[in-house]
C-alpha cells in the first residue's frame, strides 16, 4: 500500500508538471501569434506609406523587426521543441507509473490470494490433528483396555504368580511366552502318553 501511494504521489508530480510545461507552451505559441499580427500589420502600415522617406525609414525598422521577431521565433521554436520532448518523456514516465501502480496491485492480490490459501491449509492441519489426536486417545485407551485383559487372563492362571507391581510391557510378554511353552510342553507331553 505504501509503494502504491508513493507511485501514486510521483504520478501525480509528473502530471502536474506536464501541465505546466503544457500552460508555458500555450503562452509561447500566443506570444508568437500576437508577434506574427504585430509584422503583418507593420507590413501593411508599410504598404500604405506614400513618401519614399517614410517607407525607406519603415523598410530598415520592418527589416530590423523582423531580424528581432526571427529570432524570437526561433527560440520560442527551440523551446516548443524541447517542451515537446520534456512532454513525451513525461507521458512515457506516467505509463511506466501506472504500469507499476497495476503491478503492485497485482501483487498484493496475489500474496492476500496465497495468504487466504495458507491460512486455509492450516486450519485443515489443525482439524486433521485433532482429529488424529481423538483417534490416537481411542487407540490408547482400546491398547490399554486390552493390555489390561492380556494382563489380568495371565496372572490368573493357575501356577502364576500375581506381579507385585505396575508390569512392563516384556514382563507381560515373557509370562505368556511361559504359558504358552507349558501348554505346548503338556500337549506333547498328552500326544506322547496317548500314542503309548
Amino acid at each position: 500500500t505504501g509503494a502504491i501511494s508513493s507511485l501514486q504521489r510521483q504520478m501525480e508530480i509528473q502530471e502536474s508538471t506536464l501541465r505546466g510545461i503544457r500552460s508555458e507552451k500555450e503562452m509561447l505559441q500566443k506570444q508568437l501569434r500576437e508577434q506574427e499580427v504585430q509584422l503583418q500589420a507593420m507590413s501593411d502600415q508599410f504598404f500604405s506609406l506614400t513618401e519614399e522617406q517614410k517607407q525607406e525609414e519603415t523598410m530598415v525598422m520592418l527589416e530590423e523587426e523582423n531580424r528581432n521577431l526571427q529570432q524570437v521565433v526561433m527560440e520560442q521554436e527551440s523551446q516548443l521543441a524541447e517542451q515537446t520532448k520534456l512532454i513525451s518523456e513525461l507521458q512515457e514516465t506516467i505509463s511506466q507509473l501506472r504500469a507499476e501502480v497495476v503491478t503492485t496491485r497485482l501483487n498484493l492480490l496475489d500474496q492476500k490470494q496465497a495468504q487466504k490459501e495458507l491460512q486455509s491449509q492450516a486450519e485443515a492441519l489443525q482439524h486433521k490433528e485433532l482429529q488424529t489426536r481423538v483417534a490416537l486417545e481411542r487407540v490408547s485407551t482400546k491398547f490399554e483396555r486390552y493390555r489390561n485383559k492380556i494382563i489380568q487372563a495371565t496372572f490368573s492362571m493357575e501356577g502364576i504368580q500375581e506381579p507385585l507391581g505396575e508390569l512392563t510391557d516384556e514382563e507381560v510378554l515373557e509370562a505368556m511366552q511361559k504359558i504358552f511353552h507349558e501348554r505346548t510342553e503338556f500337549r506333547q507331553m498328552l500326544k506322547n502318553k496317548g500314542s503309548r
